[in-house]
């Protein structure tokens, strides 16, 4: 089968939510579950040469986990709205210049240009998505992402999932169509969305190939990045990263078009929403003043508390007397001393590269060895003034029981993993009526002897539903 191929298992299953089997009007086995999840799968696949373990029920969350997640689009948005007008600010010279000096660095003039067009100036991305790992104390923003995949994979499990058994269908979180509408309610009236997908993003060409199906292929097209018969009205929905603009032939022309207002473009293009160094200006103490001003009280206090301490490694001497905060080291290359114990810290590079999505660039100091960790700090050091690279705290994720089924010879196998959630919201509306929707949220359970957690072929992908049990 091309695309994704499934594998079978089951994880975290709630015995008071058993599905039924219409025909027999008995509970279908995990077995016959996990069948009925496989051979929905579309004929094309949903990602492109890649291989998931499927559970026979939704990833259950408590019902104060998903008060939390139905309530952190509001803060999010908030957040995106503040990091635009600091840009704004810093640029004019009313917030620190340092601020878009960090943004812009390393950044074509021609992308910088776009980022400052007055055409942009109140636009941010419709479709957020944040990645939180599980946590004994709750959950960890480790990053936020604004040109995300998995939207068509975790809508057609929310619609999968929903159609195994009318008690997943009451309990999965966005139901069944949350993510459709919420995809199709960001691009208003136009009456053509073009999805474009660069080369650089084809692995995720099939799973919105299937969401433009649903949608209505009337309406709904995927393009690839030669397509240019663009209408005055129409809707582009840009899924590729703006480190690739290079690389999309028609990338010009759409963004020309969007400056002009003859076509809806999201996410904008503007690169500041795709640097994780955006947290490390939320704990940078010289900005406190702004965020508090812009995100009150409230969601400024849920912000720190749920995004891990995040540094911008930058080389530039400290004075004799000064040290980083919460580290107390005078200067980067100390980082290489810690001990194992004292490396509880990720190094990843920043945004606008191709190594700044995935598990790519990513360096987990616990993990490494000591020449392996002092090789990964002077990557960070010598990539400042192209890609700069940030630090964050490792929020070590907590460990779940998991069960895994294996087909072949129907037996259940025990297991434990950590968890990451992708819970995605959409933005509908314009201005200060601008709201977001929790359309779904997807989640990836990883060996437990695997700390960095994403889409690898060993985890299991699920929806997640409201544990009512």
């Amino acid at each position: 089968m091309d695309g994704l191929r499934l594998r079978t298992s089951k994880s975290l299953t709630n015995p008071g939510n058993s599905p039924v089997n219409p025909q027999t009007n008995n509970a279908r086995s995990p077995a016959e579950i996990a069948s009925f999840v496989r051979d929905q799968l579309p004929s094309g696949g949903l990602f492109s040469g890649m291989d998931w373990h499927v559970s026979p029920a939704p990833f259950p969350l408590n019902a104060r986990l998903v008060h939390e997640l139905e309530t952190l689009g509001r803060v999010l948005l908030q957040f995106n709205r503040a990091v635009n007008l600091l840009y704004r600010y810093s640029v004019e010279g009313k917030q620190p210049e340092w601020v878009a000096r960090w943004l812009d660095q390393g950044k074509p003039a021609s992308v910088v240009e776009l980022q400052r067009s007055a055409a942009f100036k109140n636009e941010w991305p419709r479709v957020i998505r944040p990645d939180l790992l599980l946590t004994d104390d709750g959950f960890a923003i480790t990053e936020l992402d604004s040109v995300p995949g998995g939207i068509g994979l975790t809508a057609w499990l929310n619609q999968t999932y929903a159609a195994a058994s009318p008690a997943f269908a009451d309990t999965i979180l966005g139901r069944n169509d949350g993510m459709l509408r919420g995809f199709e309610g960001i691009f208003g009236s136009a009456e053509r969305v073009h999805i474009i997908v660069s080369d650089e993003s084809a692995t995720y060409r099939p799973e919105m190939a299937w969401l433009a199906e649903q949608l209505g292929r009337t309406r709904f097209h995927v393009r690839d990045s030669h397509f240019t018969d663009f209408k005055d009205g129409d809707a582009v929905y840009r899924f590729f990263e703006l480190f690739d603009v290079g690389n999309v032939a028609n990338a010009a022309s759409i963004f020309s078009l969007a400056q002009e207002k003859r076509i809806r473009l999201t996410p904008p293009p503007k690169p500041i929403f795709e640097e994780k160094l955006l947290f490390a200006l939320l704990w940078n103490r010289n900005l406190r003043g702004f965020w508090r001003q812009e995100l009150g009280e409230s969601f400024l206090n849920r912000l720190l508390k749920a995004v891990p301490y995040t540094w911008l490694v930058d080389p530039a001497p400290l004075p004799p007397h000064a040290a980083i905060p919460e580290l107390n080291l005078t200067d980067w290359q100390q980082l290489k001393s810690l001990s194992q114990r004292e490396r509880e810290l990720i190094l990843k590079v920043s945004g606008y590269s191709e190594t700044a999505w995935g598990a790519r660039g990513v360096h987990l100091g616990s993990d490494l060895s000591s020449s392996d960790w002092s090789a990964a700090v002077d990557l960070a050091l010598q990539s400042f003034p192209q890609s700069p690279f940030v630090l964050q705290r490792y929020h070590n994720p907590r460990i779940v029981p998991a069960r895994s089924l294996d087909f072949a010879q129907q037996t259940v196998v025990e297991t434990d993993g950590r968890v990451r959630l992708c819970p995605y919201y959409f933005v509908h509306g314009e201005g200060d009526n601008a709201r977001t929707h929790l359309g779904g949220v997807l989640a990836t359970v990883c060996p437990a002897d695997k700390k960095i957690i994403h889409g690898m072929k060993d985890a299991i992908l699920a929806p997640c539903s409201a544990n009512v049990g």
